[in-house]
């Protein structure tokens, strides 16, 4: 026996619906790999603040020796 409507109507609802379901499943796929791909831009943004600093650092410490040999055009 055919599990198929038979109604062209009723199959064609059976089959958007299927379609449906498959786009809703799709699109939590997509949003737990937005929500990943966020993550991981913060986690990044956070790395790149740290080495900001890091580089300040060294740029001071670097006016510093370039003072202290007289390297530095007054």
């Amino acid at each position: 026996m055919n599990d198929e409507p038979d109604s062209l109507i009723l199959r064609m609802l059976c089959r958007m619906d299927a379609k449906l379901d498959r786009m809703v499943e799709d699109l939590g796929d997509l949003k737990t790999r937005v929500g990943n791909l966020e993550t991981e831009v913060a986690h990044v943004h956070v790395q790149m603040t740290g080495l900001s600093v890091r580089i300040d650092r060294i740029e001071g410490r670097l006016d510093r020796i370039e003072r202290r040999l007289d390297l530095v055009e007054s």
